[in-house]
């Protein structure tokens, strides 16, 4: 079996999601689905301090893209959106695998809400079948009858919450975004060419799927980290994750100083030999969203990297310890630190309102070149050329200065 170094495994994780080495061409509008593909599913989030979510993860691995390629490919039924790892964009060939879900949808919670279905069963029904027979339509289109403004998720115009509840059980899906709104349709028109009866693959051969996508996504794996990749039940996986040893498509690996068992996906066997001679490394310098799958597992990611992350938008402002949207700073295989930042569009600017430094890293000329050069094309992409810094060390002031 294969000894690895945790910076080995780092590496290839880095491969799997795209970032370890920076892009070589300009970026296509194939090449947005090519990564959604290769991450297996893309978050959406709709804070928009910087770029929202998706498209800021996109940018992490593409550089410099047109963000309406993502919408266009919505648009197109290249992409359907439903609740994975949480809501996200999907590749259409997964849409067999999120249908079981659609169709018995009573262990969602929240985002099934069975009582409002069951309350409002009836009006339910004729907003479905409006929509079926006028066409597309958005939560904006419908009024409070109260002329108020809802105060929270528990005060929705009930329009709204019904068009949540027929997404969760497939009946609408999202045709596209405007404006980063979603526009709901009826399945049948969304995805015509579906048929339960013929297209829906066999119930035990999601589960395998699944953690299938969440390796190769990952690209190395323990079996305590697979379930939250898709939102699966919390377990140990040691046993699926061996048949798919036993099959070829896992190969069983040991990591120092790992005390459980790791398994590298098939897809990264290339890479095995410069990864045992602890000569395979990331070069990429970039800033990652809150919501990036390198990051969004709090323990996987303090297991990879020493990485203590918390999302903090959703923290009361006097129990923050960093920033209201923080980015990691992924730089050459490490995150090396977490960036405060915000886009002022109508100002052109884009601000490091705080940068800090991960401890026991020496943020030299070096690396700060590295990441002044990362915060500049990002600030570009941004259509907010001038950067400002108001807290920062100085060695990155001075670099983004000369950058």
């Amino acid at each position: 079996m294969l000894t690895l170094s945790p910076a080995a495994a780092r590496a290839l994780h880095l491969a799997a999601q795209g970032l370890l080495t920076p892009p070589r061409r300009k970026a296509t509008k194939a090449d947005v689905l090519d990564t959604i593909r290769r991450m297996a599913q893309l978050q959406i989030d709709t804070i928009h301090v910087v770029a929202r979510s998706p498209y800021l993860v996109l940018f992490s691995r593409l550089g410099d893209f047109s963000p309406k390629w993502l919408d266009e490919h919505l648009a197109e039924a290249r992409l359907f959106e439903y609740w994975s790892h949480e809501a996200c964009f999907l590749p259409v060939e997964q849409f067999g695998l999120m249908r079981y879900k659609m169709l018995d949808p009573s262990g969602m919670g929240w985002k099934y809400a069975a009582e409002w279905h069951e309350q409002n069963r009836p009006d339910i029904e004729r907003l479905l079948a409006r929509i079926r027979e006028e066409g597309p339509v958005r939560s904006a289109d419908f009024a409070r009858e109260d002329g108020a403004k809802g105060n929270g998720w528990w005060d929705r115009k009930p329009e709204k919450r019904h068009l949540e509840v027929l997404f969760t059980t497939g009946d609408l899906m999202v045709s596209e975004r405007r404006n980063f709104q979603r526009v709901y349709d009826v399945r049948e028109r969304v995805l015509p060419g579906w048929d339960d009866t013929r297209d829906l693959p066999p119930r035990d051969a999601v589960l395998p799927a699944l953690l299938d996508y969440t390796c190769r996504a990952l690209g190395v794996v323990r079996a305590d980290w697979v379930a939250d990749y898709y939102r699966l039940p919390r377990r140990s996986y040691h046993a699926e994750l061996e048949r798919l040893a036993e099959a070829g498509d896992l190969i069983p690996v040991t990591i120092a100083d790992w005390k459980k068992p790791a398994y590298v996906h098939r897809s990264l066997e290339a890479l095995l030999p410069a990864a045992e001679a602890d000569t395979l490394r990331s070069t990429v310098t970039t800033l990652l969203s809150p919501f990036d799958p390198v990051v969004w597992d709090r323990r996987r990611a303090s297991m990879l990297f020493g990485f203590d992350y918390t999302i903090e938008c959703y923290t009361p402002e006097h129990k923050r310890r960093y920033g209201y949207f923080c980015l990691p700073v992924l730089h050459r295989g490490r995150l090396v630190g977490r960036i405060d930042a915000k886009a002022h569009r109508t100002l052109r600017t884009f601000e490091l309102k705080a940068v800090h430094v991960e401890p026991g890293v020496r943020f030299g000329t070096g690396l700060a070149a590295d990441v002044a050069k990362a915060v500049k094309k990002l600030a570009a992409w941004h259509g907010t050329p001038e950067v400002t810094v108001a807290h920062a060390p100085p060695e990155l002031v001075k670099a983004l200065a000369g950058a």
